[in-house]
C-alpha cells in the first residue's frame, strides 16, 4: 500500500499543488474541502492523472464528530496517515481594530488555531500507532511581519507557530515530526484578479524580483512532510523570496 496523506482545503490554489506534489510521489491522496462535491471532484483529478487512490471529504469548523468519523473511515481502508498538511485557512481580510466584530476576529483563531488542533489530535492518534508520521502547517511570513488590517489572520499564524513547537516536543517520542511552512505574497486567483490592490502591495518588491507560484509552496510542503526531513521538527520554512529578511523592498523606477 502507498504512504498517505491528509491534505485539508486542497480543491484549488495551493492545497491542489501540495496534493498534486505528493501524488506525483505516488502518495494515497485524501482531501478536505467545505463542500463534499468539490473535495470528491478534486479527488477524481488527482486519482485520473496520477493512478493514485484519492478519497475528497466535506469537512466544515465546529464539527469534532466529523474529523473522527472521517479519520475512522481512513483507517477503515487500511491505512494509518503518513503526512498531515493543514492548508486551509479563515484569511481574515479586512478587519479594522475599531469596528470589526469580536465572533469574525475569535473565528479566524477558532479556524486557523483550535480547528487546526482537532484535526493534528486526529492524525497523531494513527501517526502514533504507526510510530512516525509527519504535521505540516502552513502559516504566513505574516506571523513576524504584520500587515494593515490583518490583525486577526497574523496573530492567529503567530500562535500557530508556537502551537507546532508544543506538538513537536509533545509528540516527538512517538516519532512524529510537526514544522511550519511560512508562504509570503502567492499567485493566488485574488492576486491574479489584483484584489484589493494586491499587485501593488510592498510585499511583491521581493530581492529575488518574484513571488511564489502554488508549486514553490507545493515543493516546501513536500519536503518537511516527506521522509526527505526525517531529521527536522520544530523548524520554519520561509517561502516569501526573501521578503521577511529586508528591512524595506527596493521599488523599481518606472
Amino acid at each position: 500500500m502507498n504512504k498517505s496523506v491528509f491534505i485539508t482545503g486542497a480543491t484549488s490554489g495551493t492545497g491542489f499543488a501540495v496534493a498534486r506534489r505528493f501524488a506525483k510521489e505516488h502518495y494515497d491522496v485524501f482531501i478536505t474541502s467545505r463542500t463534499g462535491e468539490s473535495a470528491e471532484a478534486a479527488a477524481k483529478k488527482i486519482a485520473d492523472e496520477f493512478g493514485v487512490h484519492a478519497k475528497g471529504y466535506e469537512l466544515n469548523i465546529r464539527n469534532e464528530q466529523r474529523v473522527i468519523d472521517i479519520f475512522k473511515d481512513i483507517k477503515d481502508q487500511g491505512y494509518l496517515l503518513d503526512t498531515l498538511v493543514l492548508n486551509s485557512a479563515n484569511l481574515g481580510i479586512g478587519m479594522d481594530v475599531f469596528t470589526v466584530k469580536l465572533e469574525d476576529f475569535m473565528e479566524v483563531f477558532e479556524t486557523n488555531i483550535g480547528w487546526n488542533f482537532t484535526i493534528c489530535r486526529q492524525a497523531a492518534i494513527q501517526m502514533r500507532e504507526k510510530g512516525k508520521g509527519s504535521i505540516v502547517f502552513e502559516a504566513s511570513n505574516t506571523a513576524y511581519r504584520a500587515i494593515p488590517n490583518r490583525c486577526a489572520y497574523g496573530s492567529s499564524k503567530g500562535g500557530m507557530l508556537a502551537l507546532s513547537r508544543s506538538l513537536a516536543i509533545d509528540l516527538g517520542k512517538f516519532g512524529i515530526r510537526v514544522n511550519c511552512v511560512l508562504p509570503g505574497m502567492i499567485k493566488t486567483t485574488r492576486w491574479e484578479s489584483n484584489y484589493n490592490n494586491c499587485k501593488s502591495a510592498l510585499s511583491n518588491y521581493t530581492p529575488i524580483g518574484d513571488i511564489a507560484d502554488f508549486d514553490d509552496i507545493a515543493n516546501g510542503v513536500w519536503y518537511l512532510g516527506s521522509d526527505e526531513s526525517r531529521n527536522t521538527t520544530g523548524s520554519e520554512l520561509t517561502i516569501d523570496g526573501g521578503n521577511s529578511a529586508q528591512l524595506y523592498p527596493e521599488i523599481p523606477v518606472k
